[in-house]
């Protein structure tokens, strides 16, 4: 290399990062943000609604060196490395840093080359390259290691930072969390607070990853108390930022708006445009993420007004256009597009900067879908430029030009989906499986799981159908090893659950069971039930932001097999033109059938059949549309299930069936309750199936006959709890007993954890739906989110609940999701079975119920689920509460023994 290149180089440098300067605590915010998401997300295809930027600890182990100076050439190739990292640059960004290593390495310079080979590890993580980040770290940690000086240990402790991040995105979420925990107490011993924030966010995405809600909840409160003590400064509003964004990737929108507010308070009054941007684009987030539509749409408008950087801007004009292409207003989106096509040409090249093409490019593909004639209304320029085929291929060149295969994968995932619209399939097949190539070779799941959907759709179109199975399936086993990071990402994500992580499996399903012949194959239609059933813990894990399920569980056909039983299990499965039907008969093998019926039918059918079973007036039709579910689901194998002397039936329903009783199907002369126990199971396993009759029933009973002050408009009172309570003696029961101001959340926790119960029941004002953060039951001193059911009921030292009943709660009204929060209470109690009720039923009604259930379980001669049977059939055989109404809204999910 010349000495005029040399100049020039380290000229180029000089100026990029007086560029740069200014913006070091922004920067900061958006690693932060990074490093508690997951690297699955990191470079995602959404990244239009992820800021984009550098590792925070990448920035501050460089700006920590403060030592005599070193020779130039490898502190130039330290800051030119960085300064290519900050471009996105990463693979040139490898090189230039290995150089550097060498430099100090033939200086015998450990501390310096300590920090490049830590910021080398980062660059290599950027690029999938697991085995040599893990390298290049742990030779960093090594030559830290025994050096205890206050400069040495702020440089270890972000080094730790950094291996922390290594080892969460390889799924080592235990060795992540302990080393965040080593780095948290080195930044405390040197007084580092905002490296004590960053270490303890990122500690709390360890522990969200392992299932550990309340500990990540905890611990984010911690990192509060820290910033609150903290005066106003750039990196206080950071901070609040980035435990903000934190949250809501937690599932926490109302806490996370709250923190985004005092973030952007406080940037506000330092006058800082930077952080004020980044802030009002993180509040856009939120307020899509609670679909809070126009509200989010003027957040990113401020964001592209108020922000001073260009690619903050363009991310916010992106997520402006998705929204009005959501709204379909696309005269004003494409409107728009001209505008964000000229600030893209003028974004330095860099990962960020080609996601953002990318993303404009899909944008561009969905408003020509729908408007299939606006090329006849545009110049040919004009044409040229918006031609979302070649931002495509342009894209392409640009991630080739740049080594970046993660970022080029997904350009040529993007440009297979388009030629898939143009029914191009053999084109579409060629561009997906060479995006495939690369994702895999760059670690990438999150873009491979899409390939590989992306490429099982385009052989079934060709009717290659082996190799499509084999292609979800592999779409499948990547997503299960992306299930508590992928499959619980936050809605505030431009692709969905629905969108981009169910269609795999119900498309799966769908293909698996058209592939057999008339003769039913056991070995698929296996594979189809255990696929519903990852279909069914992963709407868990998304409802809850996290891995749920993961205890010791048994098989449902073990437990049917035992000796003695008498129970048969169902799955109904819909699919887009047909229902199908999966059984499992004791001594019997699989069996199946199916209806040719549009989903959209089936959906219309449940939804009135719904409305009806709430109105006692409307028996005639609850009978007629019941009727029909019943010949849907049980018609064909009626006959069977009578000569195998069956007592129940355990239903793993499938979508807007769950919002369906059971017991309220129809056969033309009888309900089903009339002749089979009912219950309801959330998979296809259960876990500790043991039956409760053996057991002293012991009870906890906390009832709330006044809502509070606060809820007294939406929920009237319940008067009738204390005679619910009083059946619940007279039945024999041993309990104890929490009224109105007794019944607090702190109260419940105290008595559950202090005595053992094996049975609670709350009589109360509750709603389930689709969303965590909605779904709650009422206790005097206000609402308790369904994620804090394991501090009350999962923590108890002696006996563990076997049964939970949920009385007087009900499905949030017009939420067609609103049972996977019914579920998610049941999985969250962490109680062996729990009995809730579908809506709100008549006070003496439930108080009639509830005293027969508890006087036919205290009897110790039946299962839980034949119990719930005999009481449901007293209410039918009330005079006053024939109707369905009455006596088909209680369902039992899980054991039923």
């Amino acid at each position: 290399m010349t000495k005029a290149t040399r100049f020039s180089r380290a000229n180029s440098v000089k100026i990029q990062r007086q560029k740069l300067k200014g913006k070091t605590f922004y920067f900061f915010h958006l690693s932060l943000y990074f490093l508690i998401s997951l690297l699955c997300i990191l470079s995602s295809p959404v990244l239009a609604k992820i800021p984009g930027g550098i590792s925070s600890s990448f920035q501050l182990v460089n700006n920590n060196i403060t030592s005599p100076a070193v020779s130039a050439s490898p502190a130039s190739l330290l800051q030119e490395g960085k300064v290519l990292y900050d471009m996105g640059k990463f693979a040139q960004a490898v090189q230039v840093l290995l150089q550097a290593v060498q430099g100090y390495k033939q200086q015998q310079d450990s501390l310096r080359q300590a920090v490049t080979l830590s910021n080398l590890s980062l660059a290599y993580q950027q690029l999938g390259a697991w085995t040599q980040a893990q390298q290049a770290i742990t030779e960093s940690l090594n030559l830290l290691n025994g050096q205890d000086n206050k400069q040495n240990l702020q440089v270890f402790a972000q080094s730790l930072d950094i291996q922390g991040r290594l080892q969460l995105a390889m799924g080592q979420s235990e060795a992540a969390l302990a080393t965040w925990q080593q780095a948290e107490k080195i930044y405390t011993k040197a007084k580092n607070k905002n490296g004590v924030v960053r270490s303890l966010i990122n500690q709390a995405q360890a522990w969200r990853t392992q299932g550990f809600y309340r500990r990540a909840v905890e611990t984010l409160n911690k990192v509060n108390k820290t910033l609150q003590s903290q005066p106003d400064s750039i990196e206080k509003s950071v901070g609040l930022r980035s435990l903000g964004d934190a949250l809501q990737v937690a599932g926490n929108l109302q806490d996370s708006r709250e923190f985004l507010d005092q973030s952007f308070a406080i940037a506000q009054r330092l006058q800082s445009p930077v952080e004020m941007g980044a802030t009002l684009f993180s509040l856009g987030n939120n307020a899509q993420a609670q679909q809070h539509i126009e509200e989010a749409m003027q957040s990113y408008q401020k964001t592209i007004a108020l922000s001073p950087l260009p690619l903050t801007k363009v991310q916010a004009q992106l997520n402006y256009l998705s929204l009005l292409i959501e709204k379909q207003e696309l005269a004003s989106a494409r409107t728009l597009l001209p505008s964000i096509q000229y600030q893209l040409n003028q974004l330095p090249l860099s990962r960020a900067a080609i996601y953002a093409r990318i993303n404009y490019a899909q944008s561009l593909m969905k408003v020509n879908r729908a408007e299939s004639k606006v090329q006849s209304k545009s110049s040919d320029s004009e044409i040229r430029t918006q031609d979302p085929e070649l931002i495509l291929t342009n894209a392409i060149e640009q991630s080739h030009s740049l080594e970046d295969k993660r970022t080029e994968a997904y350009a040529w995932k993007s440009l297979g989906s388009l030629y898939e619209d143009n029914k191009q399939w053999s084109k579409a097949q060629k561009f997906t499986e060479q995006g495939l190539i690369l994702a895999q070779a760059s670690n990438a799941p999150d873009i491979t799981y899409a390939l590989e959907w992306q490429l099982g759709r385009l052989l079934w179109k060709q009717k290659d159908t082996n190799r499509a199975i084999a292609a979800y399936d592999a779409a499948v086993n990547t997503l299960q090893f992306l299930r508590s990071d992928l499959v619980a990402v936050n809605q505030d994500v431009q692709f969905t659950f629905r969108d981009s992580v169910e269609p795999v499996y119900r498309e799966s399903v769908e293909l698996l069971l058209q592939s057999q012949g008339e003769q039913a194959d056991q070995t698929i239609l296996e594979k189809a039930r255990q696929r519903i059933e990852a279909l069914q813990l992963a709407e868990l894990d998304n409802f809850f932001r996290e891995a749920c399920l993961q205890g010791q569980k048994v098989p449902l056909d073990r437990v049917v097999e035992r000796k003695n039983s008498n129970a048969a299990i169902i799955y109904p499965i819909i699919l887009p033109e047909e229902l199908q039907v999966i059984v499992k008969i004791p001594k019997q093998r699989l069996r199946h059938f199916s209806t040719k019926i549009p989903q959209t039918e089936v959906n219309t059918i449940l939804t009135e059949l719904r409305k009806n079973l709430v109105n006692p007036t409307a028996i005639a039709d609850v009978k007629i549309q019941s009727q029909q579910v019943y010949n849907w689901l049980l018609q064909p194998i009626e006959s069977e299930l009578q000569t195998s002397k069956l007592d129940t039936l355990v239903f793993v329903l499938d979508g807007e069936l769950r919002n369906i009783p059971m017991a309220a199907l129809y056969d033309g002369k009888q309900y089903l309750v009339e002749k089979y126990a009912i219950a309801l199971s959330v998979g296809l396993q259960l876990l500790n199936p043991k039956p409760l009759v053996q057991q002293q029933l012991v009870a906890l009973t906390a009832g709330l006959s006044q809502p509070p002050a606060n809820y007294t408009s939406k929920f009237p009172p319940l008067p009738g709890i204390k005679s619910e309570f009083d059946g619940i003696t007279e039945a024999g029961i041993s309990t104890t007993s929490l009224l109105d101001g007794q019944f607090t959340s702190k109260k419940l926790e105290s008595e559950i954890n202090t005595a053992s119960f094996n049975v609670v029941h709350l009589a109360t004002h509750g709603e389930f739906s689709s969303r965590a953060e909605k779904t709650f039951i009422l206790a005097d001193d206000g609402p308790i989110n369904v994620r804090n059911f394991d501090l009350f009921l999962g923590n108890q030292n002696q006996t563990r609940v076997e049964l939970l009943v949920l009385s007087a709660c009900q499905t949030a009204a017009g939420d067609n999701r609103a049972t996977l929060g019914m579920a998610g209470a049941a999985v969250r109690a962490g109680a062996s079975s729990t009995i809730a009720s579908l809506w709100q039923i008549d006070d003496k009604s439930t108080a009639l119920f509830v005293s027969a259930f508890y006087r036919e379980l205290k009897s110790g001669k039946i299962t839980k689920a034949q119990a719930l049977h005999r009481a449901q059939l007293k209410l039918l055989e009330h005079p006053n509460y024939k109707a369905p109404t009455f006596w088909s809204a209680y369902v039992l999910i899980g054991n039923w023994l």
